[in-house]
């Protein structure tokens, strides 16, 4: 039997269990399934043969290192500052190695050691980043295949609520990690290149700036920008690439309406607030708003933001019952932003019957024999409950089809790496159709510039 060994059974696990489960008669495959809280590897074990769930802290190195040396392939689910850790323990024992995770400095810096050892050290390779770097390859090596060269690449995603359970004014709910949202767009401006001109968006003006975007069936989104955008110009091969930007996915008006906590100061992490565990949720909200010995809370910041009455956007404050005086916080110590998450996860954590939704939308511009041209690819996969989400078959699924072509030696090229090369991602892209993700391609009038981008 090949042992695969998982570390962490988190969310994003499930479906990864699953798969590797399914196909682990077939494939000789036995997988340990390790997590600090063996309960919680036990239920992700549940049901699936030829799986066992083991106790395993990640900072105990004597256990960690047996476990590996144990297995034939690792993959860590962990969170991405513990990589590290179990990379050099695989690169000690010889192992193969899959993660989702971004690479980081660290992770890079051991590539000429990885390639010197003949090991694959695959990362990237969950949603996104995964699914988007392939998806994109794959459609930009084909242009190029033709003859044609490339002249924009936009590129869009986001976790969000299926249909039937977008039931609140803001048409959104926390499907993964709600700090992550909470902190969004921080840490420097969105930087990005439009018609060859350098463009940045500051925090403070990051949530109107969007961009529209409709998707068949599913109506129209919008997307602010993501913070970094130019490094996927060497990644993908587009240094001569006139417009590169990449977005985040929200429906239509979430983002002006979320623009109101940044301007309260709401989301910002830099420090913390005096004696937020016996605090209201209304006394919260007060703490930005001026003083005035006659005017409400409601009325202060209504002023302060010229929101008027019968504006949605009160309706979706009120809605998130920020002016409650009777709920606490219940948090020691907390930023603004932790106090925000903690209001935000009342309206929007999801209900037992919830399913979620990831959409996926990528633009390339291209010119091929004098003749400028455009073409659009959507992708959108609904949850089927709350343990198979979207999020957890996007993530688990390329990773776990990741791992096994590595295992029969049908992804071969060593190093620290990414999911674009075809050996990679033609495979994985082609299996996970079988699981409902797939491209859906339009050829479309070729923009050249959006004026949302001016």
């Amino acid at each position: 039997m090949r042992k695969i060994l998982i570390i962490g059974a988190g969310k994003s696990t499930a479906q990864l269990i699953k798969y590797l489960s399914h196909k682990s008669q077939e494939q000789q495959l036995h997988l340990v399934v390790a997590d600090r809280d063996l309960q919680q590897a036990t239920k992700a074990c549940a049901s699936h043969p030829n799986t066992e769930a083991v106790e395993l802290n990640i900072d105990d190195a004597a256990a960690r290192q047996q476990f590996i040396l144990e297995a034939h392939l690792v993959i860590s689910m962990l969170p991405a500052a513990l990589h590290i850790e179990v990379a050099r323990d695989c690169l000690k024992f010889g192992k193969n190695m899959v993660t989702a995770s971004y690479i980081s400095d660290a992770m890079l810096s051991l590539d000429a050691e990885v390639k010197a050892k003949g090991l694959i050290f695959m990362n990237e390779i969950g949603l996104d980043p995964g699914i988007d770097h392939m998806s994109a390859m794959q459609v930009i090596d084909r242009i190029r295949d033709a003859g044609g060269r490339m002249l924009l690449f936009e590129s869009f995603c986001g976790g969000l609520v299926a249909p039937q359970s977008d039931t609140n004014l803001w048409n959104y709910k926390f499907t993964w990690n709600p700090r992550n949202v909470v902190l969004a767009g921080q840490g420097g401006a969105a930087e990005f290149i439009q018609e060859g001109t350098y463009k940045y968006i500051p925090y403070h003006r990051l949530f109107r700036r969007t961009e529209f975007l409709d998707v068949e069936g599913y109506g129209r989104f919008e997307a602010y920008a993501n913070r970094n955008s130019l490094k996927y110009r060497s990644i993908y091969g587009l240094d001569a690439i006139l417009t590169l930007y990449r977005g985040t996915i929200r429906r239509v008006g979430f983002s002006r309406a979320w623009n109101l906590f940044v301007q309260l100061g709401m989301t910002d992490d830099s420090y913390t607030l005096q004696d937020t565990e016996t605090m209201s949720y209304r006394e919260f909200t007060n703490l930005f708003l001026p003083y005035s010995p006659t005017d409400s809370v409601e009325l202060k910041l209504r002023h302060g933001l010229k929101i008027d009455q019968d504006d949605l956007l009160w309706d979706k404050l009120l809605e998130l019952d920020l002016f409650n005086d009777h709920k606490q916080l219940g948090l020691k110590n907390a930023s603004p932003a932790q106090c925000l998450q903690r209001i935000l996860e009342d309206q929007w954590t999801l209900a037992p019957e919830d399913k979620d939704m990831i959409v996926m939308y990528h633009k390339f511009g291209y010119e091929l024999n004098g003749e400028k041209k455009q073409i659009d690819a959507t992708m959108v996969l609904e949850g089927e409950n709350q343990t198979y989400t979207a999020m957890a078959k996007t993530v688990g699924l390329p990773v776990g089809i990741a791992a096994l072509k590595i295992l029969d030696g049908k992804i071969t090229k060593p190093g620290v790496q990414l999911p674009i090369d075809r050996e990679v991602y033609e495979p994985i892209l082609d299996e996970l159709t079988q699981y409902g993700i797939h491209f859906k391609e339009y050829e479309v009038p070729y923009l050249g510039y959006n004026p949302h981008h001016q």
